[in-house]
């Protein structure tokens, strides 16, 4: 073979990778030399703690029994655990050298003070939509902090999803530094609303999904739904009526969920009601009016009709029997729930309940297993909690209940198989 052809493959690989250089710097300004740290005013600091409260960023960048934003807490991945960092003001393992322009290239490229490509379990891609002037203030707020000397623990990722390079390739194919674009013709609320669901509050991290490669797809801006990985909580469908879609709902309704964990159209259990706890019942109600008002606005989307059997007679009776032995007590022989005599829910009604009868039943396996447990919040301080049944039932059981549960009082979902139990009972549980 000619020696010249051997220079075609190594001419495609060089522009390859000057394509995927391109794509990762496209859009980024250099980092002016001298860049240095800075304070902000009393106002941008309130305004940045306010912030930080929407991205619920303390639960990711605190480890339990530990010093608060100084980092060191795994987020299991498919791809193996990334640590979060220091986010204290530290010289030497936080943000102490960083200026807000570091800052902000982070929020909105996905890089490092060093320029290092950040891993998307930092959720830059939907952090890219938030203003210059929020980055700010979130710098400014994370600057008053306690300095805290905590070296960052390395990620334990599989190779190749460790390196740059595997980075470099994923952020070509499936990241866009963006804007949040509002739309005029919506109003001022409306657009408030999705952009903080769709920016800081990055929904879609979760009710997104994600594809093989660990990115959501439409950029982000789906709700369609989604397993969480390594969690095996599934994130319903925002867009769904028969999943967690709220276009029916009262405005109320949809405020009183997202702020007290509880409402009367359903409770938060699981992630959300950590989401609800740390973050949601901290925000002004402005706030959480714009949220359930683009939450309200999403065009819905029928799910397609169940393609499960039904159990067979007899492990439905067995569900039955388990049923009157368990659960009867506290959430009625007919699935109606039950309230105390000042009206406070006891046990939510299971009949027309969208956990019961969601396709996949990972959620509500995963209450079974480990409980449901609302977050305790100032309009919910002292909530009911349903116990776990993870070391009374065995898999075959729990699979006979869920599908007794799924096929009665006008449910039609369908069975649940032992195997189906065994994949959802285990992962981190809440």
């Amino acid at each position: 073979m000619p020696r010249r052809w051997l220079l075609v493959p190594l001419l495609l690989l060089a522009v390859l990778a000057a394509a995927v250089l391109w794509l990762n710097l496209r859009g980024e300004a250099a980092i002016a030399a001298g860049s240095a740290p800075a304070a902000g005013t009393p106002g941008q600091v309130a305004r940045g703690e306010y912030l930080v409260r929407i991205g619920n960023c303390a639960t990711c960048h605190s480890v339990r029994g530990g010093v608060p934003w100084a980092g060191g807490r795994g987020i299991a991945t498919p791809f193996g655990t990334v640590y979060a960092g220091n986010l204290t003001p530290d010289d030497h393992t936080g943000l102490g050298r960083w200026s807000a322009d570091h800052f902000w290239r982070a929020m909105h490229h996905g890089r490092s003070f060093d320029g290092r490509l950040l891993y998307p379990a930092f959720p830059y891609p939907d952090f890219s939509r938030i203003t210059r002037e929020d980055s700010d203030a979130i710098y400014f707020f994370l600057r008053t902090l306690p300095a805290v000397r905590q070296p960052n623990t390395p990620h334990a990722l599989d190779f190749p999803y460790g390196t740059q390079a595997a980075l470099a390739v994923w952020r070509a194919l499936f990241f866009r530094p963006g804007a949040f674009e509002p739309e005029p013709a919506r109003g001022a609320a409306w657009n408030r609303g999705a952009y903080l669901v769709r920016g800081l509050g990055h929904c879609a991290a979760c009710h997104g999904g994600r594809n093989a490669f660990g990115a959501t797809p439409e950029a982000g801006l789906s709700l369609a739904g989604g397993l969480i990985p390594m969690r095996n909580w599934y994130a319903p469908a925002l867009n769904s009526p028969g999943q967690a879609g709220v276009a029916d709902w009262e405005t109320a309704h949809i405020v009183a969920l997202l702020r007290d964990g509880i409402s009367p159209r359903g409770t938060a259990l699981g992630p959300m009601a950590d989401v609800v706890y740390r973050s949601l019942q901290y925000l002004r109600d402005d706030d959480l009016q714009a949220i359930a008002l683009f939450l309200k606005s999403l065009p819905q989307q029928r799910d397609a009709a169940s393609s499960r059997k039904p159990p067979d007679p007899a492990h439905r009776a067995a569900g039955a029997k388990l049923y009157d032995a368990h659960c009867a007590d506290c959430h009625g022989a007919n699935g109606q729930g039950a309230r105390s005599a000042a009206g406070v829910l006891i046990a939510p009604a299971l009949a027309g309940n969208r956990v019961v009868t969601m396709e996949p039943p990972a959620n509500l396996v995963r209450v079974i297993v480990h409980g449901g447990f609302a977050p305790a919040t100032r309009g919910n301080p002292r909530p009911f909690g349903m116990p776990p049944f993870a070391l009374a039932l065995s898999d075959a059981q729990i699979a006979a209940l869920a599908g007794f549960l799924r096929t009665s009082w006008g449910h039609d979902a369908g069975a649940v198989l032992p195997q189906e139990v065994a994949r959802w009972r285990g992962g981190a549980g809440d």
